[in-house]
């Protein structure tokens, strides 16, 4: 099991340059969790998409239908004091706390794209590239 951040999440739903990072990273480890609050930024990464012409509704749609399918029963709602404790311990926004603070909670590795999460919390982290390549943290 690994906890995935809403970019990854992206990677492998909305075709792109790092989709086969995403897809890489799936057949790796098929069980992926992550926060309730990827719904809502997965949303807003669609409607960028949608305004900026890269995808149609009907394609963002299901997009966010094949996500959701994918990762329901796996969203977690994490406690505040958790996700607060690594917004004090990191400059990272507590948007990305909350994908630091499951991996943590769950005791399993965050993979993500976000270069900040990654230096801020080497001990939870690990690159999406990296882990597609086989990487994976020492635990």
């Amino acid at each position: 099991m690994i906890a995935v951040d809403v970019n990854t999440i992206a990677y492998l739903w909305i075709p792109g340059e790092l989709t086969e990072l995403a897809e890489q990273a799936l057949e790796r480890d098929p069980h992926w969790v992550t926060s309730v609050l990827w719904r809502s930024e997965f949303r807003n990464i669609l409607a960028g998409y949608i305004r900026r012409g890269g995808l149609d509704p009907k394609a963002a749609r299901r997009c966010l239908d094949g996500a959701e399918t994918q990762l329901a029963g796996y969203e977690y709602l994490l406690p505040s004091d958790l996700v607060m404790s690594k917004v004090r311990a990191s400059t990272c926004s507590a948007y990305d706390c909350e994908y630091v603070a499951l991996a943590e909670d769950l005791r399993v590795t965050l993979v993500t794209s976000d270069r900040k999460i990654t230096r801020e919390f080497p001990s939870l982290t690990v690159s999406l590239k990296d882990f597609a390549a086989g990487l994976s943290l020492s635990r």
